[in-house]
């Protein structure tokens, strides 16, 4: 898993979740989010990355609709073009999380 620089467009939602903070994913993701910071809007920060197989995914908070703490534990959204690539995502975050543990 790694940030890329490929585009996420036509990502979407495929069921999978996690539930970390901001600062835990912005660990695991070795990078900066897109931010927008904007508690009315849909998404206030994203991460578009890459699989090991390098297929595009984002994490992303969805409809918080409010300013949340960076060590304040949510639920973030897996966005890939297929279910088999959010499952992938999914498996390669939950690793990143054991290696910080």
């Amino acid at each position: 898993m790694q940030q890329t620089n490929k585009s996420p467009n036509g990502t979407s939602f495929h069921g999978q979740t996690i539930s970390l903070s901001r600062n835990e994913l912005q660990t695991i993701c070795a990078c900066a989010p897109a931010s927008y910071e904007d508690p009315d809007d849909k998404v206030q920060y994203e991460w578009n990355m890459e699989t090991a197989s390098g297929d595009v995914f984002t994490i992303y908070d969805w409809k918080e609709y409010r300013f949340f703490r960076d060590d304040e534990t949510i639920e973030w959204h897996i966005g890939a073009h297929t279910h088999e690539i959010a499952e992938e995502a999914l498996d390669e975050i939950d690793t990143a999380i054991a290696e910080l543990n």
